[in-house]
């Protein structure tokens, strides 16, 4: 780490602090991988709320260059599958299979996978996805979601919660992608139903209808509702595939690229399996 990227991450650690009743006597670690976590646990488990210029100037460069440590994977460098698994599906040339860390992804909208408080994950370095989009995004997500919540919150109650398959859309701030579209997907609590499935479907064709609405035209989707949610992994794989065939049937020329972004080898194999 250079120097300056080693002041910001400094300033960052001192300034969260302060504003945190709870964490601010916590003693501050020598090291700097440690550092990088404790920055990323105090952004966790920081309320939505405004923050000065100067603390969003500083966050901002530190993540900008944190992003690009990381390396940022750009449409052009991502092949279809068409291209990577000689894909006989008729809209091949416009879909992907993408295993990786989707905040790293440069395009126009990325898919996040959240819970139907809609602030991002609160818990300190959290794996999930949720969590990594929070992080590597900025405080400005969280405070804009609030925003939006809060919005609903006056029309419908102050207990309003996102419900199941509605999207909602805010910038990318320091991500790569342009903008992200959160959404809650259904949880299996006992067994897999067809209501289930259809929420499911309703996720993505959502997403899509949201895409068009505003004039994105390439979406990185994640596997909603997989994992803590457990959809199980082949049967959500189909229903997304099924969902953006039936979508691009209708909208063929709406859309130049839509990504299925993996991280788990079973569900790379699962929509490799299902395209073939």
């Amino acid at each position: 780490m250079n120097k300056a990227q080693e002041e910001r991450l400094n300033y960052l650690i001192e300034k969260f602090k302060e504003e945190s009743l709870e964490y601010k006597d916590i003693s501050i670690p020598t090291n700097i991988k440690d550092k990088k976590v404790l920055l990323r646990s105090l952004m966790n488990v920081r309320p939505p709320k405004e923050t000065s210029a100067e603390i969003l100037k500083v966050q901002d460069e530190y993540l900008t260059e944190r992003n690009k440590e990381k390396g940022i994977v750009y449409l052009r460098n991502i092949k279809t599958v068409k291209e990577t698994i000689n894909s006989k599906h008729p809209y091949s040339d416009k879909i992907s299979i993408w295993q990786g860390d989707i905040t790293k992804l440069s395009c126009d909208a990325i898919v996040n996978a959240a819970n139907s408080r809609m602030l991002g994950c609160f818990v300190p370095m959290h794996i999930c996805i949720d969590n990594c989009i929070h992080t590597f995004a900025g405080v400005q997500l969280r405070n804009e979601c609030n925003k939006i919540m809060n919005k609903f919150r006056e029309k419908y109650g102050p207990y309003y919660e996102q419900p199941t398959a509605v999207p909602i859309i805010t910038n990318g701030y320091n991500l790569p992608a342009k903008k992200i579209i959160h959404i809650t997907g259904p949880i299996v609590r006992y067994k897999l139903t067809k209501t289930l499935e259809i929420d499911l479907e309703n996720c993505y064709k959502n997403i899509l209808e949201m895409c068009l609405e505003n004039n994105l035209s390439s979406v990185a989707f994640c596997c909603i509702s997989t994992g803590v949610f457990r959809f199980p992994n082949e049967r959500a794989a189909e229903i997304a595939v099924e969902t953006v065939t039936t979508w691009l049937e209708q909208k063929e020329n709406k859309i130049d690229r839509i990504i299925f972004n993996v991280f788990k080898q079973e569900d790379k194999y699962c929509y490799e399996k299902i395209l073939q």
